[in-house]
C-alpha cells in the first residue's frame, strides 16, 4: 500500500505481506480444516542495482551506434554490388536495392514542433481511452513497423555476405518482380511478429519485443534525419519540455503522472505499450522489468546520427569529430537517468531531462570551443553527396 504525502496529513504506515496465490490457497485450506497455521515472515534483500539496467544501457547505446554505422554499411555494399554487376543483372537486382535504399525524410523545425504536439495529444488519448482493443491496435502497428525494420536489416546483412543471393526473382500479381530472398525474409519476419503478438504475455516475450523494437528504431534512424543543429535544437528542446511536463507536471493536473501511467498500462489491465525496450530484473526477488521508451533512444539518436554524417562528410577524425563524444555523452546521460531513478526510490524519471543536456548541450559546447557552431547551426549537405532523395517534413 502506498500513500502519497498529499493524500493525508496523517503519517500512515500499514505493513503489507505479499505471498504467492498457491500459498494463499494452501493457507485458506488449512484454516478451513481448522489446522494449526504458523506463518514466518521473511523480507528478501533487493539489490541496489540489477544487471538488467546494464544490459538495457548497452542495448540503447548499441542501437544508436548500429543505426549510425548502418548507412555506411549499406552505401558501401550497394556501390560494390552494382559496380560488379552487368547492366542486365543490375536491373534484376532492383527489387532488393529498394530494401536497402530508403527514401530519406528531412525533419524541419516546423515538423519537429508539430510532432511533439501530436505526440502529446496521442499520449492524452492513450491515458483516457486505453483499453484492450487499443492495446491490440498498438501491437498491430508495432508489428508492422517491426516487420519492416527486421526485413530491411536481414536483407541488408545477407546481401553484404552473399552478393548473389538477391539475383533470383519471381513475378507476383500486384507486386510485379520480387526478389526471392526478400520474399523469404518477409515471411520469416511476419511469422516472428505474429508469434510474439500471440505470446506477448509469456515470460520470454521481452526478447521478441526488444528484437522488433531495435530493428524498428534502426530503420527509423535511417529514414529520418536532422539537417543541422538548428532543427536538432528545436526538436530536442521540445522533446525535453514534453518529457518533463508529462512526468513531473502532469500529476498536478491529472493527479498522477500520465507518462508513467501509460507506460505501466494502468488502464489496460497492466499490459504496457509495446513501444519500449524492456529486460526482466533477474536478480530482484520482487521481479518486474527495467524499461526505456523508444523516444529516449530516437530523439538523441537522430542527433548522434547527424554527428556521424557530419564527421564523415567533413572528413573529421574520431577525436576531432562529434560522433564519439556524443556517444559518450549519451551513455553518461543514461547513467544519470538510472542514478536519478535510484535516488528517487524508483520513481519514474524523464530520461530526456538528462539526455538532452548530455548530447545537444555537449554538441553546442564542442562547437563553440572549436569555432564550428555557426557551421553546425546552418549546415547544409551538398545534394551530390546524397544518393537518396530527401523529403521535407
Amino acid at each position: 500500500m502506498v500513500c502519497s504525502e498529499n493524500d493525508t496529513a496523517l503519517n500512515i504506515s500499514i505493513p503489507v505481506l505479499m505471498i504467492p496465490k498457491s500459498r494463499g490457497d494452501a493457507l485458506n485450506k488449512s484454516i478451513a480444516d481448522k489446522q494449526r497455521v504458523e506463518l514466518l515472515l521473511y523480507a528478501p534483500n533487493r539489490p541496489d542495482v540489477d544487471f538488467a539496467v546494464i544490459f538495457l544501457w548497452m542495448m540503447a547505446v548499441g542501437t544508436i551506434i548500429a543505426a549510425a554505422l548502418w548507412s555506411l554499411l549499406t552505401s558501401e555494399q550497394t556501390d560494390e554490388r552494382y559496380n560488379e554487376l552487368s547492366p542486365k543483372e543490375s536491373s534484376n537486382l532492383e527489387a532488393v536495392k529498394d530494401d536497402s535504399e530508403k527514401e530519406v525524410l528531412d525533419i524541419t523545425a516546423k515538423g519537429a514542433i508539430v510532432f511533439v504536439i501530436v505526440a502529446s495529444t496521442f499520449l492524452v488519448l492513450l491515458y483516457f481511452f486505453m483499453s484492450s482493443w487499443f492495446v491490440w491496435l498498438l501491437v498491430v502497428l508495432f508489428c508492422i513497423g517491426g516487420i519492416e525494420g527486421m526485413h530491411n536489416i536481414i536483407v541488408t546483412l545477407v546481401l553484404s555476405k552473399c552478393r548473389n543471393c538477391g539475383r533470383k526473382t519471381v513475378h507476383l500479381p500486384l507486386l510485379d518482380e520480387v526478389s526471392v530472398l526478400s520474399l523469404v525474409v518477409l515471411l520469416f519476419c511476419v511469422v516472428f511478429a505474429v508469434v510474439w503478438a500471440v505470446r506477448r504475455q509469456a515470460s520470454y516475450s521481452w526478447v521478441g519485443q526488444d528484437i522488433l523494437g531495435i530493428c524498428l528504431m534502426i530503420t527509423v534512424l535511417q529514414m529520418a534525419r536532422l539537417p543541422n543543429i538548428k532543427v536538432a535544437s528545436v526538436l530536442l528542446c521540445c522533446a525535453f519540455v514534453y518529457d518533463i511536463f508529462w512526468v513531473f507536471v502532469s500529476p498536478l493536473i491529472f493527479h498522477e503522472s500520465v507518462m508513467i501511467a501509460v507506460a505501466r498500462g494502468d488502464n489496460s489491465g497492466g499490459e504496457s505499450i509495446p513501444m519500449l525496450l524492456r529486460i526482466p530484473r533477474l536478480f530482484d526477488p520482487w521481479g518486474g522489468y527495467d524499461m526505456i521508451g523508444f523516444g529516449d533512444i530516437l530523439f538523441p539518436g537522430l542527433l548522434i546520427c547527424f554527428a556521424f554524417r557530419y564527421d564523415k562528410e567533413n572528413k573529421k577524425g574520431v577525436v576531432k569529430g562529434y560522433f564519439l563524444w556524443l556517444i559518450i555523452g549519451y551513455g553518461f546521460g543514461l547513467f544519470l537517468t538510472y542514478l536519478g531513478l535510484y535516488l528517487m526510490n524508483g520513481h519514474g524519471q524523464p530520461a530526456l531531462l538528462y539526455l538532452v543536456p548530455c548530447t545537444l548541450g555537449l554538441t553546442v559546447i564542442l562547437g563553440l570551443a572549436r569555432g564550428e557552431l555557426k557551421h553546425l547551426w546552418d549546415y547544409s549537405r551538398e545534394p551530390s553527396s546524397d544518393m537518396n532523395r530527401p523529403v521535407e517534413a
